[in-house]
């Protein structure tokens, strides 16, 4: 990977959120996206923006084309709500989509895109899915589209969301990727001048932070009767920090029912890599960047 590439973080938590967050897992959903980016392009200069927030150092188009890339982080964000936050969000999803730069998102970052795309987003109708997202199979158009190359027909990720894509833009946008209970769990969306790559799940989280979003969210866990108590929550969440710690613990992985595409970390990184050799490199060739 170059060295130069300038990436700008765009973090959809609020104040409230960013701080629980941080409380449990020591770093906001921005600044865990950021230390990803860093494994994979060490010299990059990367850039955190938070837009939901007034003056959160949003940027209008003409500055966002200066970018390589526009990453968009989860959030526990619900993007159907008329909210000050959501609203600016989106605008600052429209400003990248008119500046032409590449995006990617990954859970609330993919509904933020779909809805500034005329999509729409709703509560989950077959419950959250938790700590892996199971069986997501590849369409027709996901086993030949780039963001998954790499990935087996059917894979499982690391996923923690109450929200989902209801439907995807009407022009301009392709699933590629799908499983039994969200059925947009990969896709592409091109709008005005923009392409985005997105992701319900969450290729950019070590394990440990999934471990923490269980830890976080135990009282739903329970009401939604994928828990029982505040142990079974902790024995699952110890058994995920566990196997991010060993990666290579083949008990850890068969007690979870994970292969290598959640244990290994390279593996799991697979659509963020794909998105910058794919996407972001040759689109910045074509600006003249090198």
């Amino acid at each position: 990977m170059p060295d130069s590439l300038r990436l700008l973080i765009a973090e959809s938590e609020t104040v409230q959120d960013r701080e629980r967050r941080r409380q449990s897992t020591g770093r906001s959903s921005g600044e865990s996206y950021m230390a990803t980016l860093q494994t994979i392009c060490p010299n990059a200069e990367c850039e955190l923006v938070r837009p939901v927030e007034p003056g959160g150092n949003a940027r209008p188009a003409q500055d966002l084309a200066a970018y390589d890339a526009v990453f968009l982080t989860g959030s526990p964000m619900h993007v159907y709500r008329e909210t000050p936050e959501v609203r600016r969000q989106l605008e600052f999803m429209r400003a990248v989509f008119e500046a032409a730069t590449p995006s990617f998102g990954s859970c609330a970052g993919l509904q933020v895109a779909v809805a500034a795309a005329g999509g729409t987003v709703r509560e989950c109708r077959r419950g959250h899915e938790v700590a892996f997202a199971r069986r997501i199979l590849r369409t027709e158009a996901g086993q030949t589209h780039p963001l998954l190359a790499g990935r087996p027909s059917v894979y499982d990720a690391g996923a923690i969301h109450s929200d989902e894509v209801e439907v995807l833009p009407s022009e301009g946008a392709t699933l590629l990727a799908t499983n039994g209970v969200t059925r947009v769990q990969a896709a592409e969306v091109r709008f005005g001048h923009g392409v985005f790559w997105g992701v319900q799940y969450h290729p950019e989280l070590p394990l440990s932070e999934i471990a923490d979003a269980l830890r976080r969210q135990g009282d739903d866990l329970i009401e939604q009767g994928l828990a029982r108590t505040w142990t079974d929550v902790e024995d699952q969440a110890s058994l995920i920090e566990a196997l991010g710690r060993e990666p290579d613990r083949r008990d850890l992985a068969w007690r979870l029912g994970v292969d290598d595409q959640v244990a290994d970390p390279r593996l799991r990184q697979t659509e963020l890599r794909n998105f910058i050799e794919h996407l972001v490199l040759p689109t910045r060739s074509g600006r003249g960047r090198g």
